[in-house]
């Protein structure tokens, strides 16, 4: 049977790669994120079936509101993937009141949003998977917040695990570390901030340049593997980190 999976960030980056592969699979596909035309022309390059829907994960409206869309032609999903996030250093001296509500509001609210939203659409045999980040554990400098947050919605994730076994719902951390494509570039960052993010790594032996990224489609493979679990067998977390080839 066909999966219908959302997923949030969908219009690029890890989102679009996953979109990609799924609807490749064969499942249905829902597409969400902040910039519609993105999500449209990835819909449109999909086919028949896939939904784009604009979505600001950190604004509960927003949530509530793509959800209500969702529920009225799905009235059973089978997977929520978490993904969308946004990423960006700055010391504790120099951070923006903008900057921590931003971060607080897609990186940690937005996941709670999306899965109260999903939830009454997942009971009885669903799945929630939040993407986490190794940063985590390597506690790279002027990224503690990033960091912090994707610590925060792993303990989230496990509590949830417990809390939603008598719905029958599964929760899952996929932990992932640097990844790009071919349409990635760089950063958006500030040249001035990008300078001092590195300098701050380097102070602490920490090289972001020499670190190995690995290709988004290679990532997509451990999403479909954590999809395809038994009923009777579940992972946690899955921690996935690039080598060097």
């Amino acid at each position: 049977m066909a999966k219908t999976i959302i997923i949030t960030g969908a219009g690029d980056g890890l989102g679009r790669a996953l979109a990609r592969r799924f609807a490749r699979d064969g499942e249905t596909v829902i597409l969400l994120g902040r910039t519609l035309s993105k999500l449209e022309a990835v819909a449109a390059e999909l086919g028949e079936g896939h939904i784009a829907l604009q979505c600001d994960v950190g604004d509960p409206d927003s949530v509530r509101a793509a959800f209500a869309q969702i529920a009225a032609r799905h009235p059973k999903v089978d997977v929520l993937i978490n993904n969308a996030a946004i990423y960006e250093p700055f010391t504790l001296a120099d951070v923006r009141d903008d900057q921590i509500q931003s971060s607080l509001a897609i990186n940690v609210a937005g996941p709670i949003y999306c899965a109260r939203e999903a939830l009454p659409l997942l009971r009885g045999g669903g799945h929630i998977i939040n993407v986490s980040s190794e940063s985590v554990a390597i506690k790279m400098a002027m990224l503690w917040l990033y960091a912090g947050g994707k610590a925060g919605l792993e303990l989230m994730s496990d509590m949830w695990g417990r809390e939603l076994a008598a719905d029958d719902v599964r929760v899952t951390v996929v932990q992932a570390g640097q990844m790009m494509d071919e349409t990635k570039t760089g950063t958006n960052w500030p040249m001035d901030v990008a300078m001092r993010f590195m300098q701050d790594n380097a102070k602490i032996g920490l090289n972001p340049r020499e670190r190995p990224i690995t290709h988004y489609n290679s990532v997509t493979d451990a999403f479909r593997a954590v999809i395809d679990m038994p009923a009777d067998l579940h992972i946690g977390t899955v921690a996935l980190t690039a080598r060097r080839r």
